[in-house]
């Protein structure tokens, strides 16, 4: 029994080992195929890549127009920089490519009165004209940023810093104010003296006014408060650690109008104008003392007020306002902070 029993498991033995030996040969092949089959993986930027983030900005901001210091296309007045806040939503979809989109806030500022020299000949004329604006203006904006180093990893692996390239397409609501004086051109009170009033709904120009084939803005049509801006500049991003990244950047927001001072064309004779308020507004030579300006001589039409010649007027020198050829430009130097909130993979997987 015990010679039976010895033998039995002898048999078992041998059975198991010829067993395991077919399995790993069957494995074996199994293996040999997947190997033979494989390819190599391709690099491709997946979903575990993709992340977004949110921001927020602080600015400084530029006007170049009209009411600039100098004549010169990119003439501005630097004690004229104003704050402006923004506040973002960034998606990084590509090894390169990340798109923004951001409100902010800020607000423009010109003044012939502080900005232009009235002891040089060339520019004495933007003195003497005495136009003066604040516009805060709410944009919108949405802009593709490209990054000069690329980045194939997650969002804990990116890199330390790139420098960017952007540019995109803004929507921004214009809404230039001016401070109305005192008294109005005849000498009587205004109501508005002193206050900041909308300069838009009174057509500086004559957009409001009934102009006749011989006026020098003749045509003239009213701007609209919704415009539109190409955003575009140069700028770097620095990684501060996992999920925090500081982004500086210098760009111009390129407009299709030419009233963000509320200034593009000619004068036109005063009265023209729909109220005294608007005739205030659009002349203000006689603002500035008697010492710095010439005599008033020049009939505006049949108003009964007199203007410096050149100046509030048509027919007397050259009565111009602005230039109708050139557009508008803000730029915006900005320091942003943004926050990555989410990703599509765990990352406990690459710590």
């Amino acid at each position: 029994m015990r010679n039976i029993c010895l033998w039995l498991i002898c048999g078992l033995i041998c059975i198991a080992h010829v067993s395991e030996g077919q399995f790993n040969r069957k494995n074996i092949k199994k293996n040999n195929k997947r190997i033979s089959k494989y390819r190599g993986r391709k690099e491709h930027f997946g979903k575990e890549k993709v992340y977004s983030a949110i921001g927020f900005s602080v600015n400084a901001v530029n006007y170049y127009g009209d009411l600039a210091p100098k004549p010169q296309r990119f003439s501005t007045d630097i004690s004229f920089t104003r704050p402006g806040f923004g506040v973002s939503f960034a998606h990084r979809f590509g090894p390169r490519y990340t798109i923004v989109a951001q409100y902010m806030v800020a607000t423009l500022r010109g003044s012939d009165h502080d900005s232009a020299d009235p002891g040089n000949a060339e520019y004495n004329g933007r003195y003497l004209r005495n136009l003066e604006f604040k516009n805060t203006i709410h944009e919108f904006s949405a802009v593709a940023v490209f990054d000069l180093f690329e980045n194939m990893a997650t969002y804990i692996s990116r890199v330390r810093w790139t420098p960017y390239v952007f540019l995109g397409v803004a929507g921004f609501i214009n809404n230039p104010k001016g401070q109305a004086p005192e008294k109005d051109l005849l000498g009587n009170d205004l109501a508005d003296g002193g206050n900041w009033v909308k300069l838009r709904p009174l057509g500086t120009e004559g957009q409001y006014s009934t102009l006749d084939p011989t006026n020098a803005n003749y045509g003239i049509k009213p701007y609209k408060a919704l415009q539109v801006a190409l955003p575009f500049g140069v700028g770097a991003r620095f990684r501060i650690n996992e999920v925090l990244d500081v982004w500086g950047d210098i760009g111009f927001r390129y407009t299709f109008t030419d009233y963000l001072d509320d200034v593009s064309q000619n004068y036109v004779d005063l009265d023209k104008l729909k109220s005294p308020l608007a005739q205030a507004m659009s002349y203000r030579t006689s603002e500035l003392p008697a010492s710095e300006r010439p005599p008033a001589t020049a009939p505006s039409g049949s108003s009964g007020i007199l203007t410096v010649p050149g100046y509030g007027s048509e027919g007397t020198g050259t009565n111009i306002r602005g230039s109708e050829n050139d557009r508008d430009i803000y730029m915006v130097t900005s320091i942003k902070i943004t926050y990555i909130i989410g990703a599509t993979f765990h990352k406990a997987k690459f710590r």
